[in-house]
């Protein structure tokens, strides 16, 4: 068990994340890192990244990434682009495309935009341009006119989630540039759900049409 430690923003005690220095002969693995490997590696990464350099991280990532790519509109400073890059790291997406203004709030990241490619663009015709470029399918996640669930057809296996924001949804300019329209099968009361909510269940589903055969990790 962890030892526990006191949080700086809580009364209660918090347990430790990560381990401690590395007991014993230090391996030989250009990989490591001899300051993780003395002190401890406290970070949020799974077990088979402990004591790793960072750049080593990104590097084993960037062969096993997914052909799939995310992009979310900014133009109101949304909250939730965060938490969408948290979740686009956990399944190994290819890069996160944030459009309109370059400034986001990485609070909701818990550092994983450290691990994850973060493009910006200033514009959607410049978004569109690059993802045409990449012959990718853009696909709007938005319960527009016209758009279908999105467990009832695949999702394109080469592809760019294109999520809009918190409360307006996706501009029209992006809904036009899309190739694609899918939406999230809802019974209650109200006309959507979160945004980052919305962008982790498709990226699920993605993951589930393409790579529901491959090992975590």
């Amino acid at each position: 068990m962890q030892p526990p430690v006191t949080g700086p923003d809580a009364d209660e005690p918090q347990l430790a994340v990560g381990v401690g220095p590395f007991a014993g002969e230090w391996p030989s693995d250009e990989r490591l890192d001899a300051a993780l490997l003395e002190h401890g590696d406290r970070r949020n990464v799974v077990d088979r990244y402990r004591y790793w350099r960072h750049e080593a991280i990104v590097a084993d990532l960037d062969t096993r990434r997914h052909p799939f790519h995310v992009a979310i509109e900014n133009w109101q400073h949304d909250l939730n682009i965060g938490s969408i890059v948290r979740t686009a790291n956990a399944f190994t997406a290819s890069a996160v495309h944030i459009i309109g203004k370059r400034r986001w709030n990485r609070r909701g990241a818990m550092v994983t935009d450290r691990y994850q490619h973060v493009l910006h663009h200033e514009t959607t015709d410049a978004f569109t341009a690059w993802a045409r470029g990449a012959g990718l399918t853009v696909v709007a996640v938005d319960n527009t006119e016209g758009s279908v669930p999105v467990d009832a057809a695949p999702l394109p296996e080469r592809c760019v989630l294109l999520f809009g924001q918190e409360g307006p949804g996706l501009t029209e300019a992006a809904v036009a540039a899309a190739d694609a329209h899918v939406a999230i099968r809802q019974f209650g009361s109200t006309r959507s759900i979160n945004a980052a909510a919305a962008a982790a269940i498709v990226m699920h589903e993605w993951i589930r049409v393409h790579a529901a055969g491959r090992p975590a990790g």
